[in-house]
């Protein structure tokens, strides 16, 4: 019954994000929430100016309707997902990890808001995103530890102790893992169909990881994010009808990373979430070389630009970033089953 309502809440995610499309993508143009092009970016981007954003809306709503549901038919089923949240514990993983991620989409929401309301690429500044996610990062992680995270689990090491000792540099450890992962997310964001691609294949690493351990909760979430990607998709592969802005962005970011937690191993996220790594670094890598030597590693960062830089197509992009992911994942789930 377990896979029944995973299926159920990906379907239904699938379903509502695909059909609020058209719904949201006009009333998003009739207030002229259109998206602006850094000038920095590549000239043939230009095209896409004015394409409405804060599409992430339909994102996060697809996946709090089929919760819902998945939830009502679990509960009539008697399946895992309703069972599971009787427990404190369980209950308190989960509506922490969903408020941690609303609260990211939330941000990215404002910055988003602004973007649109000042007719700028630059919503808010460095300083407030990064003390309103850190803020929101240690809130979430100090819910996981009031309601008794005591452990975290390294495949092939077993469960490590992190409420005393050297276990205890696991909290600043996941505060700058939860903020990093959640920005990554959001750098991955610049191709049509990019982001929702690889987090598509990424969650449902992460809901057959879940259904593994028998994590009802989590492999429940991962599925209606994936359903939600995918109806996302309809609308954002190229040529994007709406793009997901900061909103879905950071809300993606926020959900990968609560439901790595939910596996009580959020170290698999390294592999499951390779290329929201290697975006991340190749912008420092960039950053740091060009401070040092006034040269640039890579045509232009993220590196998903620097390959359109070098002939790529969008599409070729997406299906290579979206392959690697798989192929991590793969790994991932190898280590994670035999490394118990």
């Amino acid at each position: 019954m377990r896979n029944i309502t995973a299926i159920v809440a990906a379907v239904v995610a699938f379903v509502c994000t695909a059909l609020l499309g058209f719904v949201v993508i006009p009333y998003l143009r009739k207030l002229k929430f259109g998206q602006t092009i850094l000038e920095i970016g590549p000239k043939w981007h230009e095209s896409k100016k004015g394409t409405p954003t804060m599409g992430g809306i339909m994102i996060i709503l697809g996946v709090l309707v089929s919760l819902v549901c998945a939830f009502g038919q679990s509960a009539i089923s008697g399946s895992d997902f309703a069972s599971e949240l009787k427990s404190p514990f369980n209950l308190s993983v989960f509506i922490s990890g969903m408020v941690m991620a609303l609260g990211m989409g939330a941000i990215g929401f404002f910055d988003d808001y602004i973007k649109v309301l000042k007719k700028r690429n630059l919503g808010l500044t460095a300083k407030q995103k990064t003390f309103l996610q850190l803020l929101v990062s240690a809130l979430y992680l100090m819910a996981l530890a009031l309601c008794g995270v005591k452990t975290t689990n390294i495949p092939f090491i077993g469960d490590i102790n992190i409420t005393n000792g050297a276990g205890l540099i696991f909290w600043p450890i996941a505060l700058m893992f939860v903020y990093g992962f959640t920005n990554a997310v959001n750098l991955t964001d610049g191709l049509d169909g990019l982001a929702s691609s690889v987090t598509l294949v990424g969650s449902c690493a992460l809901m057959l990881i879940c259904g593994y351990f028998g994590i009802g909760h989590g492999n429940v979430t991962a599925a209606a994010l994936a359903g939600a990607c995918a109806g996302f998709i309809v609308w954002n592969s190229k040529p994007a009808k709406v793009f997901m802005g900061d909103t879905g962005s950071m809300f993606l970011g926020g959900m990968m990373v609560a439901i790595s937690f939910a596996t009580g191993r959020p170290i698999i996220l390294l592999l499951v979430g390779i290329v929201y790594l290697t975006e991340a670094f190749s912008v420092m890598l960039q950053v740091a070389y060009y401070k040092k030597t006034k040269k640039r590693i890579f045509k232009m960062a993220p590196i998903h630009h620097h390959f359109e830089m070098c002939g790529w197509s969008e599409e070729r992009v997406v299906l290579v970033f979206s392959l690697i992911t798989l192929s991590a994942s793969i790994i991932a789930i190898f280590l994670t089953v035999f490394g118990k």
